[in-house]
């Protein structure tokens, strides 16, 4: 099992030894957004024309502080009471980087929303243009006030990383577990099934749709059309209230808190 947090939301993230998991999430997940000023808008790189750099970009958590580091090594320590006073040299360096005025923000904007054109647009267009998009509200399914695109925890299978050949950085997941059954994409059919990790238990809400990210170059991983093009071939699903969609991995609610270790099983209730 791989335990993984990012701390900021569309920058990479790290692996962890324990994660705390509550109603919200694990914590020190998808604390910190930038927002653009221009708009209002969470900035994610689901738009990559203008937010795939945050995939250069480092974060980690520790105790109740974040560690953001830029491309070229240049870090910033904040906490979430001094992301909008002290931490103003982020905000210069990122909006810098970026191209465009933005904030680091711990506070998620009443109806925050993101803005998606689709991966097929996105593989067929590139990651530069300007390309039609919709608007998507975050953490529909999750209380609190962190940064998730909708539910609180992410869980993906080995066995489907086995039969992508992709490198699991690429869909930013929180619990990568061995599948019961070993099938590839296993998660779409876990949708209202318990899971219990540890003395956490957790139930599957939907499969979870893919936008263009895990094509984006990530670090010093290259860009990868296959990431997402594949899923267009291979596992389209019908997902609720959103229609048929490129699918991996499965998005969870918490049932029961508690922490969550790497050597932990995993089992279904």
């Amino acid at each position: 099992m791989v335990l993984r947090r990012y701390p900021v939301k569309s920058m990479l993230g790290e692996v962890v030894t324990e994660a705390a998991v509550t109603a919200g999430g694990i914590a020190g997940d998808r604390v910190f957004a930038l927002v653009d000023q221009a708009t209002g808008r969470v900035a994610s790189a689901k738009q990559p024309r203008l937010w795939r750099l945050l995939l250069q970009c480092t974060a980690a958590w520790q105790g109740s502080r974040c560690t953001i580091t830029l491309p070229g090594g240049r870090a910033f320590e904040l906490s979430t009471d001094d992301a909008t006073g002290s931490a103003r040299g982020v905000d210069r360096a990122l909006s810098d980087l970026l191209g465009r005025p933005v904030h680091l923000t711990a506070t998620r904007p009443e109806a925050a929303t993101i803005a998606r054109p689709s991966p097929e647009d996105v593989i067929e267009h590139g990651q530069s243009a300007r390309l039609p998009y919709e608007l998507l509200e975050l953490g529909e399914a999750t209380p609190g006030s962190t940064f998730v695109d909708y539910a609180p925890v992410s869980v993906f299978t080995t066995s489907t990383l086995e039969h992508l050949g992709v490198d699991e950085v690429r869909y930013r997941p929180n619990v990568v577990v061995q599948s019961p059954t070993g099938a590839a994409f296993d998660e779409n059919n876990w949708a209202g099934r318990q899971l219990r990790i540890g003395e956490v238990r957790l139930r599957g809400l939907i499969p979870i749709p893919r936008c263009a990210i895990p094509t984006l170059e990530h670090g010093s991983l290259p860009r990868s059309l296959d990431a997402v093009r594949r899923l267009l071939t291979e596992n389209r699903v019908d997902v609720p209230d959103i229609g048929l969609a490129p699918c991996a991995g499965v998005y969870a609610e918490v049932l029961t808190p508690g922490t969550i270790r790497p050597g932990d099983a995993a089992t279904f209730e």
